[in-house]
């Protein structure tokens, strides 16, 4: 996931060129667009189908259908894997560079209720020994902490050119995204990389103009799709990826996005 930057401003921006590089093998959807300001609801909506909210500072709990829930109905395992988090299982508010508004996971009553499920968010670091392991799950949620998704500067804070953040995101991308892309093991998977959603002026559709880039070796290259998509979108696709049967909120009625895939 990636921050509050719009579709002119990265695509063929030479701040993120491993971003572009991806456009330019795997596939990208051009008319993209996030569903609301601010973020919280974007993130919302690509797990639950839903905007829930458009609090930045919500400290409730979420017991909407949602993908934690389509996936264990299924028997398919999650992780977010959440840069700058403080532990694993960490339901807690901000530590700054991490955003618990950027992680849904952490409102859900089906997560927040138990912790077994509460387990399965946990530090980006863990994802090199479940990858070693053979543990990874069937569904990971990759998530950069705020100095390295866009949003703030890499020296935290958001005073500091767009271009600064923006390679910020890409660097992080390229070192940690890349390997996995190129892991053999991971052969079969879909990758997805999208912003949640465009500059706060930007209203279009709800959330402005944003890019998502799908990238695997079952995705077709040099891809430009031209259908309207929003964040429900993605969340169909991910479930039917993944053979869950359930789809919550608005996803059941999203347009699919099987055009992607060879």
């Amino acid at each position: 996931m990636e921050e509050n930057h719009g579709f002119t401003q990265v695509i063929g921006s030479t701040a993120m060129p491993y971003f572009n590089s991806l456009v330019t093998q795997h596939a990208l959807a051009t008319q993209y667009f996030a569903n609301t300001h601010p973020s919280i609801g974007n993130y919302f909506m690509l797990t639950t189908g839903n905007i829930e909210t458009n609090d930045d500072a919500f400290t409730g709990t979420i017991t909407d259908d949602n993908i934690v829930r389509a996936l264990l109905s299924s028997g398919k395992t999650w992780k977010i894997y959440a840069q700058s988090l403080p532990s694993a299982g960490y339901l807690g508010p901000d530590v700054y560079p991490y955003l618990k508004h950027h992680n849904p996971f952490s409102f859900f009553s089906d997560v927040v209720k138990s912790t077994v499920q509460a387990a399965s968010i946990v530090p980006f670091t863990q994802l090199s020994a479940d990858l070693a392991s053979g543990s990874a799950p069937n569904f990971a949620f990759l998530l950069p902490d705020a100095e390295n998704d866009a949003h703030d500067c890499p020296t935290g804070g958001s005073l500091c050119p767009d271009s600064d953040k923006l390679a910020a995101a890409d660097n992080w991308l390229k070192a940690n995204l890349d390997p996995l892309i190129n892991n053999p093991a991971l052969a079969n998977s879909v990758f997805i990389v999208v912003f949640d959603e465009a500059n706060a002026s930007d209203l279009t559709n709800g959330g402005g103009h944003v890019a998502e880039v799908i990238a695997g070796a079952h995705v077709k290259s040099a891809f430009k799709s031209t259908t309207l998509y929003q964040h429900q979108s993605t969340l169909r696709m991910i479930l039917e990826l993944l053979s869950a049967a359930d789809r919550p909120g608005v996803s059941g009625t999203a347009p699919a996005m099987n055009e992607f895939f060879q």
